[in-house]
């Protein structure tokens, strides 16, 4: 995950204050992703805590990607003009404060506008990491930077998972879920004040892109489209969800019209239109998009599976994902040096074994009993995809990029990124709308009552864990063949990008 390289001049600095400041960019970069996922194990326990809906729950994890995922163009345009030091920093303090704020929500209302706010500090602060492996480091040095960057964005997403469920198994479930945003406010403020003594200033680069209406149209349309995924199963579809849907599709066609219309005018355009002329970029913009839907919507799906359906602690839940952890760091650590080697086929092997592994997940919760499931049935699997993760996340943005002319790269990878986090948005939010939907959450109630009343189960427990586990299996099984048809459609647009590309 990438945004916009610099137009901005290189800046000097020594290679090992290059390399603290790395530490610096990594450590903001870890804390967003991490908050990518480590709010996964939290869902139920947030649920109980705030008498929370179903739809705040998706609401928790798509507001923070949509959030993230819209303000990255502009704050690397922002950044190319005025220094990316200062973005950085702002955003960043954005992030950490908005981390408090979602800490001590009284409410669901509360904790889901901190957490888009979250998300909107975590966009800020993204570009200029980067910009600044860019601006810092000479190309035969880049290489290495970009696969420390890669290895920190498969790790802390993996690792969200399990130090959610650490912190939560520590402190106890009723306030341990404040504590994965708390968490971050150390962090956060050690490494604004690195970030002022150890980040570059640079220098002002070009002219600030001042196009509101395209940003407005294409925040306006995502939002049509997500909340009626998010919301339209629990209110059970009521025809504005359609209208909404409609409307989505409309302004994303304005979208289009107006960028063109700029671009006529001589001005600066939020999204180049001609960049979409190369067919193999549009390719690898898909395929940013369906890639991520596929990975950031596997965590979901097993952490409510694991604790709401079969009654499991946040730790338990998060042990789940060691393996996928253990894997990605192992094919992070490879993936550069195997890009050089096997050129595009590294990313074809990386999406072919995290589809493989998420086709084994669906199988085995297709075929066991899923009262009998044990994080021994999913060690395998869980490894095959996260060793897959690791090796397509680093190299891939460098691939699309490379679709494009030198010139383009800076808009690529911005569009780039946005398109990776809107796809963790949608497939959070159609996983959820599927999860929940077959689920029939609505039922269980009425369904643990009469499994009581008919003398099958000696106490009101053993009920409520059978019922919730006939419900949530069948759920998370058609949840993960979602994700896993995400992921085969992605090794499918693979073939599009070209088999060779200069990494360094």
């Amino acid at each position: 995950m990438t945004s916009a390289p610099p137009t901005t001049s290189p800046v000097a600095v020594s290679p090992k204050r290059a390399w603290l400041a790395l530490a610096v960019l990594m450590a903001g970069m870890f804390m967003s992703l991490l908050d990518t996922t480590i709010v996964n194990v939290a869902l139920p326990t947030i649920q109980d805590s705030l008498a929370a809906s179903e739809s705040t729950l998706a609401w928790i994890i798509s507001g923070y990607a949509l959030a993230f995922g819209l303000v990255l163009i502009p704050a690397g345009r922002v950044g190319d003009r005025f220094g990316h030091k200062w973005v950085f920093f702002v955003g960043l303090a954005i992030f950490t404060g908005a981390s408090l704020w979602a800490g001590l929500a009284a409410d669901e209302t509360q904790l889901i506008v901190a957490r888009v706010v979250q998300g909107l500090g975590g966009g800020i602060f993204f570009p200029p990491v980067t910009a600044f492996v860019q601006l810092m480091f000479p190309p035969m040095k880049r290489g290495k930077a970009f696969a420390i960057m890669g290895a920190v964005i498969g790790v802390s997403s993996a690792l969200g998972p399990i130090v959610g469920g650490l912190l939560i198994e520590a402190i106890g479930e009723e306030t341990g879920w404040r504590w994965i945003f708390a968490i971050n406010l150390p962090i956060g403020i050690l490494a604004l004040v690195a970030a002022v003594v150890l980040l570059p200033a640079g220098s002002e680069g070009k002219k600030l892109s001042t196009d509101v209406v395209g940003l407005v149209l294409l925040a306006g349309s995502l939002v049509a489209l997500l909340v009626p995924l998010i919301q339209g199963q629990d209110e059970g579809w009521p025809l504005w969800t359609y209208l909404s849907l409609i409307g989505g599709v409309v302004l994303l066609v304005l979208f289009a019209f107006w960028e063109r219309f700029v671009v006529s005018r001589g001005q600066e355009p939020l999204v180049p239109p001609h960049l979409f002329s190369h067919k193999a970029f549009t390719g690898g913009v898909i395929l940013a998009l369906v890639y991520f839907a596929a990975f950031t919507s596997i965590f979901f799906t097993i952490s409510l599976l694991w604790q709401a359906g079969l009654g499991h602690t946040a730790l338990e839940s998060g042990l789940v994902s060691t393996p996928f952890a253990i894997g990605s760091i192992i094919g992070a650590s490879q993936s550069d040096r195997l890009a050089q080697r096997l050129g595009r086929t590294v990313l074809s092997l990386g999406v072919g074994l995290l589809s493989i592994g998420l086709i084994a997940l669906w199988l085995i919760l297709l075929l066991v009993p899923t009262t009998e499931l044990t994080n021994w049935e999913l060690l395998a699997p869980m490894l095959i995809a996260g060793f897959g993760s690791g090796l397509f996340i680093a190299p891939n943005n460098r691939f699309i990029i490379a679709t494009v002319d030198r010139a383009e790269a800076g808009a690529a990878s911005g569009v780039i990124g946005t398109m990776q986090r809107i796809g963790s948005a949608i497939g959070i939010a159609v996983v959820s709308s599927v999860l929940f939907g077959v689920a029939s959450l609505d039922t269980i109630g009425d369904d643990i009552g009469a499994a009581m009343q008919s003398g099958s189960y000696t106490s009101a427990d053993a009920a409520s864990a059978a019922i919730l586990a006939e419900h949530f299996g069948p759920a998370a099984t058609w949840s993960l063949a979602l994700s896993a048809a995400f992921a085969v459609i992605a090794f499918v647009l693979v073939f599009a990008l070209p088999k060779r590309v200069s990494l360094h």
